[in-house]
């Protein structure tokens, strides 16, 4: 995948990090002819959070422009098997919301009216519906739930492998183990990518470099209010098939799916920590298995196969910092989803290609612009993130 030798001199597009995000752009880019694209990554492909997600896809959002956003990735989602040749496991399950107290049960009804409004079928669900779809749910404190049929979960690892081969066969030169060092801006306006293979010279660059997006910006002069936390999810050993949803509790951010292979997969919520660490840790394992074994009450004796952890990349309303920050332009930011930019990923970059190869500006680059004002409801603030 990962060309021999320097760099090319120039290039039309620069963009730092090939995790689903970065490779998303580039191949929506080559796919409108726009293949003089370098994409540089520090690491292996899947290093990052992108490799490290449970891989849920939902449309269940508390706010409109991310309900629309998801419609259009889950439409893209599945069609990626068809449209790249690449089997991702697609499968719509649907995400199952619980709701423990008043206030949680009035998110909910809020978010449904909204995803009902724009054509989801979102409904809610009394705790012994709630049970009827997950027989071995226990609602014990349950007051109320919210069901999407149409939410789904993929397999992380070929969905960003299909987007990296399908890039680099249309002509995107895509360099992993290869750390960018330095960002310089020229007086014609292009700007010179240093990195530990050489330099390239380009009209513009994307930094897609997910929880490190903050440092590369730094490169740049640019302080960006996004920083890193450590979200840690766990797997379990292979069970007979019985849950179909994503089930997810809005009080602890418990989430947990079942694989194709029978592993029941699933992280929660514990105290929040700015680290780049990927290590796991026993105080995570602890509150998971609590929180798993009061909803699923027969899994207390279910061994766990693996652990393991990777960085949400955070913002200050919960939504992406996108489009070009003040006195940068041509440098196009694809950060700050707080752990979301794996599902994301396909309708993001679709709308930048778009954009940068000469189509229609959506107005979501004008929505997340980096220098909004987080105090305002310039953004409305997403309270849907979960985990």
């Amino acid at each position: 995948m990962s060309p021999d030798g320097p760099p090319p001199d120039t290039a039309e597009i620069v963009i730092i990090g090939a995790g689903v995000m970065g490779l998303s752009i580039a191949y929506n880019l080559a796919m409108r002819g726009v293949t003089d694209t370098v994409v540089f990554e520090r690491g292996y492909l899947a290093e990052g959070a992108s490799g490290r997600n449970g891989g849920g896809v939902r449309q269940q959002w508390s706010t409109e422009t991310n309900v629309r956003l998801m419609k259009r990735s889950v439409e893209l989602c599945k069609s990626f098997a068809g449209d790249l040749g690449v089997n991702v496991w697609f499968r719509q399950g649907g995400y199952l919301f619980l709701a423990r107290t008043a206030a949680e049960v009035a998110r909910l009804e809020s978010s449904c009216e909204i995803q009902s409004r724009l054509g989801l079928e979102t409904r809610m669900l009394s705790p012994e519906q709630a049970r009827d779809r997950v027989p071995q749910l226990s609602i014990r404190g349950v007051l109320a739930a919210s069901f999407n049929p149409s939410d789904g979960i993929l397999f992380p690892w070929p969905f960003m492998w299909g987007y990296a081969e399908r890039a680099s066969l249309l002509g995107v030169d895509i360099y992993t183990r290869t750390g960018v060092l330095g960002l310089e801006r020229n007086r014609d306006g292009t700007w010179t990518v240093i990195s530990s293979r050489g330099r390239v010279r380009a009209r513009r660059v994307i930094n897609a470099a997910g929880a490190w997006s903050g440092q590369i910006a730094k490169l740049a002069g640019i302080e960006l209010p996004t920083f890193p936390i450590r979200h840690e999810i766990c797997s379990s050993e292979p069970l007979k098939p019985f849950l179909g949803p994503m089930v997810s509790e809005l009080s602890s951010g418990l989430y947990a799916s079942q694989s194709m292979r029978g592993e029941i997969v699933g992280g929660v919520s514990v105290a929040a920590v700015e680290t780049h660490s990927t290590s796991s840790t026993l105080a995570f394992l602890a509150r998971y298995a609590r929180r798993l074994c009061a909803l699923f009450p027969a899994l207390g004796t279910v061994k766990v196969l693996r652990q393991w952890a990777g960085p949400y990349d955070m913002s200050p309303d919960g939504n992406p910092l996108l489009g070009c920050p003040a006195g940068a332009k041509g440098l196009f930011l694809c950060c700050g989803f707080v752990g979301h930019g794996f599902m994301m990923a396909p309708v993001i970059g679709e709308l930048y290609a778009q954009w940068l190869s000469g189509g229609d500006r959506d107005d979501i680059f004008d929505r997340y612009r980096a220098d909004r004002s987080f105090d305002t409801d310039h953004a409305a603030r997403e309270n849907f993130n979960i985990g």
